[in-house]
């Protein structure tokens, strides 16, 4: 009973603080009260998938649909309504730079994002070595939205990779069908993180999924994406 009466007292602070236009303390205190969510996730035949896993099998996912990517689709749009394809990568790219220097306590260089195709492979390389070098997951990484512990803001890079890669998917018209397990463990750390961060910018309000919709096209929802593309 005090559990949930704290978790109610919680939820109305982060609320109180995003009425009063204080998104990052909102962020901060939406974190801090999800803390069985710093350290493993979702369950999968009755075993914890790591996010280090997370990390590794979302890679070749993204490495596939990237490289299915033409030059003459880098113009479209995506489900991700601020994004181009092109836009998207960019996005990928600079974030990937900037959260590989965190994750070693460097400091980020400018990203480079002339060739968006070429560079999308050692950006991505780069952001994973860096996360799995010792200590990585110890450090607080200065996200957009505010100090996060290392190992929770590695979620935030899976479930950001993982959506984002649908989006490009859908854009140039491939499949995309991540493992259950992986899906189910981003899923389940949005669920418990994202909405308080909902400012139209680092995540949309959800949107309702199809009734027959795959588990990423329902991840994909409730991050404030529509299957259908806007013109």
């Amino acid at each position: 009973m005090d559990e949930v009466r704290d978790s109610r007292r919680d939820a109305t602070r982060v609320a109180q603080l995003i009425e009063m236009g204080r998104d990052r303390e909102a962020a901060e205190l939406a974190v801090a009260q999800r803390h069985p969510f710093h350290n493993a996730q979702t369950h999968s035949e009755g075993k914890l998938m790591e996010v280090l896993d997370q990390l590794d099998t979302l890679g070749p996912l993204l490495a596939a649909v990237v490289g299915g990517i033409r030059e003459d689709q880098l113009d479209n749009p995506t489900p991700c309504a601020a994004f181009t394809v092109r836009g998207v990568l960019e996005h990928m790219i600079g974030g990937a730079t900037a959260f590989a220097a965190a994750f070693r306590g460097d400091e980020a260089g400018e990203p480079d994002a002339h060739d968006v195709l070429a560079s999308f492979g050692p950006a991505l390389t780069g952001l994973a070595a860096s996360m799995h070098s010792p200590g990585a997951l110890d450090r607080t990484i200065d996200a957009p939205f505010g100090a996060v512990p290392g190992n929770t803001f590695a979620r935030f890079v899976v479930l950001d990779g993982l959506v984002h890669g649908w989006d490009l998917a859908t854009a140039t018209g491939q499949p995309y069908d991540p493992p259950a397990e992986l899906v189910a463990a981003a899923e389940e750390f949005a669920r418990a993180t994202v909405d308080p961060l909902r400012d139209g910018e680092t995540f949309a309000a959800a949107v309702p999924a199809p009734p027959d919709a795959a588990p990423i096209e329902r991840l994909a929802a409730f991050t404030g994406r529509r299957a259908s593309i806007p013109a």
